[in-house]
């Protein structure tokens, strides 16, 4: 068995050597529209509020930029709002802003 660094997959960084991970490269092109997919009860104000939290990660967004469908039973809404991305920072805070919402069952 051979203890040659070369075969283990793990460099060894013991040696100063920094992490050689590094981030992935994003495959979206920035700036680009980007849809984001958002469910929760149907309730009032539900879309108004989806509304509100995405316009502080993208000033020019807009209701017209939303498609919303109920489910099938109406308990719930599907909506369907397109932000312009800027960065992968910005989809990623506004990911964690609408998860976190309490009004949010799922974003994808």
């Amino acid at each position: 068995m051979s203890t040659d660094s070369n075969d283990d997959p793990q460099q060894d960084l013991s040696a100063g050597q920094t992490d050689p991970v590094t981030p992935r490269e994003s495959l979206i092109e920035y700036p680009s529209d980007f849809p984001i997919k958002v469910m929760g009860a149907m309730q009032d104000g539900f879309a108004e509020t989806i509304v509100e939290v995405v316009q502080g990660f993208d000033p020019e967004f807009h209701a017209g930029k939303m498609e919303m469908r109920p489910s099938r039973n109406g308990n719930y809404l599907g909506l369907t709002v397109t932000v312009r991305a800027t960065s992968r920072e910005q989809l990623d805070n506004l990911y964690r802003a609408l998860s976190s919402h309490p009004m949010v069952k799922v974003v994808m």
